[in-house]
């Protein structure tokens, strides 16, 4: 094994790169916590990748026409909340034969007992975990090679994926040192925002999502704009006003909810909504968050539908966008194949 090798991030250009599970559903907290970031990062000037991670999507059973369905629709929110296919890169995963071949080199560098303490992988296989896939247990290895077949420098994510996050650090690490290259960054985690973490529209303490029961619990991006109206008017709450500093919200999580859903629409501070709200009632405060949530959300509705009517169009956009990721994720593949040893032909 060779020495440990440092891994200066100034020799890495930055890149971001992003990939969201193509599962259907696209709620207020996927645009809030992800794609709304997403659109800000292209802003920036930086390099920006994004991925419909399909082939994680098949860790469960998919029915195969669905998961078309889901990955174009996945698409289309992504291209109506404002991302360009000609300044960022999007695409889906399988496209991308990278992704996979990085994944098993990865395999092979991460130890099972990193895999083993994946908190993820123990929440989603509960007590079933002996009848779960192995690519359930094993897919936060593909994440890695998702990320470093692009030597992306960072990677916007939701609480809940730092943990694979700081898998990915290990294994660049790992791989480093095991064949002494400076070869992979050790990329850094975009946590930002104020509402990264969107709760429950019926429950302030649990993660708005698609498979909770109740319709009521989320906003969909398919909604109009009457049913965004509605669901938020109806939004749990509490009989206290709005309170002058954020402190008054520590006990609150429904109304911090809201406040910070407001915060993240109109890219504002929660402490401004507070100042601009404080002591107002939930009856003046709901309606203007209905309207500002219409104002946002409608438009991309409203464009998702249209791109919706034309599959071909967002497969072909796809297409391009794997055609663009292959030219950069090919060649450091193959430089990997090099570094580990592997003999092959140069045909082609």
């Amino acid at each position: 094994m060779a020495e440990p090798v440092q891994t200066p991030q100034a020799s890495f250009p930055p890149r971001i790169f992003s990939g969201i599970q193509p599962s259907g559903g696209l709620t207020l907290g996927n645009y809030l916590g992800a794609l709304k970031r997403f659109v800000e990062k292209q802003e920036e000037g930086i390099e920006t990748i994004y991925c419909m991670v399909d082939m994680h999507a098949i860790t469960v059973w998919q029915e195969p026409e669905k998961l078309r369905q889901q990955t174009r629709e996945g698409a289309a929110a992504f291209i109506a909340a404002g991302i360009d296919p000609a300044r960022s890169i999007l695409f889906n995963q399988s496209q991308v034969t990278a992704h996979v071949e990085l994944g098993w080199i990865f395999n092979c560098i991460a130890r099972m007992g990193w895999m083993s303490r994946m908190t993820q992988f123990k929440d989603k296989a509960g007590k079933n975990s002996e009848n779960v896939s192995l690519g359930l247990f094993a897919y936060p290895s593909l994440m890695a090679a998702d990320i470093l077949a692009y030597k992306a420098t960072h990677v916007p994510v939701g609480e809940d994926q730092k943990q694979h996050l700081e898998l990915t650090r290990d294994i660049a690490i790992k791989f480093n040192n095991d064949y002494g290259v400076n070869f992979f960054p050790v990329v850094e985690p975009v946590i930002e925002g104020a509402a990264t973490r969107v709760m429950s529209l019926r429950d302030g303490t649990k993660k708005m999502s698609k498979s909770d029961p109740s319709d009521q619990s989320r906003i969909n991006l398919t909604d109009d704009a009457d049913t965004i109206a509605k669901k938020i008017r109806k939004a749990k709450t509490d009989p206290e006003p709005l309170p002058d500093t954020l402190d008054g919200l520590k006990d609150r999580p429904e109304a911090r909810n809201l406040v910070n859903i407001y915060a993240a629409l109109a890219g504002h501070t929660p402490e401004q909504v507070i100042r601009d709200y404080a002591g107002a009632q939930f009856g003046t405060f709901k309606p203007a968050l209905a309207d500002l949530a219409v104002a946002k959300l409608e438009p991309i509705t409203l464009e998702m539908n249209r791109l919706m009517q034309d599959p071909a169009e967002i497969d072909r956009i796809l297409g391009q966008g794997a055609d663009r990721a292959d030219a950069i994720a090919r060649p450091i593949v193959d430089q990997v194949y090099d570094i580990v040893g592997m003999i092959r032909s140069r045909r082609g």
